[in-house]
């Protein structure tokens, strides 16, 4: 029997202005079933002291003097860590007592693994509605995705030092908290590279989610550039968000909303939106039942709306991402033409 190579971890975080979320991350390392080898704080030019708080924590500080954005940061602490393993989480999660024993364990025992994410948990720190319910439903589509990942995940993620540093690591060009976790994800599998996604390594997020805060993220910061970045790659992965029940469902709510609107010029197209809505509840029922089974009947009529709307704001922002892409590419055509 082969007795696997035991490895180090480096646990880096990067931080801008994380307030009283990092530490309570902070201090959900200190109890964990085994230390990390290393922690690493990457302050991104935060105004808060949160630097000083990472040091009362014992972790090795590096402040950037100008925002720059988690792609950078990650990359900074990456390039002074030691340890064999990067294990890569968000300034505001709280990491499960054996959830570094378990990204090493997964490391030592598969050879062939490259890259790992985990879950959010069904607890989300915030309680108002709209922290629970994008909380959820990120914990959610994590449970019933493939264990074959095609994504890496900054805010619980874990890759082995050498892969990631052969790749270049994220891509510094976002400079804002975005896709460029996704897009090394999509590196890392193009590469050749497996990334497995471990449902049962959780950590617990405790992000206040509002409504403006939510859309601004989820339509410019995901929604706009995964767009482009699908265009670019040419891969639709039928996973996580990108399944063919969510693009259905996109398709559904904007036929019932067109129904809706052609009513008012013909009464028998309002019957059209109501069969569309029930296929909708249909397509969609193990969505609507996980919600009612974890937080009860009332939370989950509340979630359809907000679902329903959810694929309204992400098939308008598909659109929108896709014309600029096809402008962009048709302006960049003509230049080439033009120059030659």
């Amino acid at each position: 029997m082969v007795t696997p190579t035991e490895l180090s971890i480096s646990v880096i975080i990067p931080v801008h202005n994380g307030g009283e979320s990092f530490r309570q991350c902070l201090s959900s390392l200190t109890e964990s079933t085994i230390s990390t080898d290393e922690l690493i704080v990457v302050s991104d030019a935060d105004t808060d002291g949160s630097w000083l708080v990472a040091q009362e924590f014992g972790a090795k500080v590096i402040r950037m003097p100008v925002n720059g954005g988690p792609a950078k940061a990650r990359n900074l602490g990456a390039s002074v860590a030691t340890s064999d393993i990067l294990y890569f989480i968000d300034a505001d999660v709280v990491i499960s007592p054996s959830a570094i024993a378990q990204v090493k364990k997964a490391f030592e025992n598969k050879s062939e693994l490259a890259a790992l994410i985990g879950s959010y948990d069904d607890e989300p720190g915030e309680t108002n509605f709209l922290s629970q319910y994008k909380n959820l439903f990120h914990h959610y589509n994590h449970q019933i995705a493939s264990e074959e990942a095609f994504t890496f995940w900054g805010a619980c993620g874990a890759i082995r030092r050498e892969v990631f540093l052969s790749l270049g690591g994220f891509d510094e060009n976002y400079r804002r908290p975005s896709i460029e976790d996704i897009e090394l994800g999509y590196r890392i599998r193009l590469a050749g590279y497996q990334i497995k996604l471990f449902k049962d390594l959780h950590v617990k997020h405790l992000k206040h989610w509002s409504f403006v805060s939510l859309l601004k993220a989820e339509i410019f910061y995901r929604a706009l550039p995964w767009t482009e970045l699908i265009l670019r790659q040419r891969q639709l992965d039928n996973d996580l968000n990108l399944g063919v029940s969510s693009r259905l469902s996109v398709i559904l709510v904007y036929g019932i909303l067109t129904s809706l609107i052609l009513g008012f010029w013909w009464s028998g197209f309002f019957a059209v939106a109501a069969v569309l809505s029930l296929i909708m509840l249909w397509l969609n029922f193990a969505v609507y039942h996980f919600f009612y089974a974890k937080r009860g009947l009332g939370f989950a009529l509340r979630v359809i709306p907000w679902h329903w709307f959810y694929y309204f704001y992400g098939g308008l922002a598909f659109a929108v991402g896709t014309s600029n892409y096809l402008w962009h590419e048709s302006f960049l055509s003509k230049l080439d033409i033009s120059t030659t």
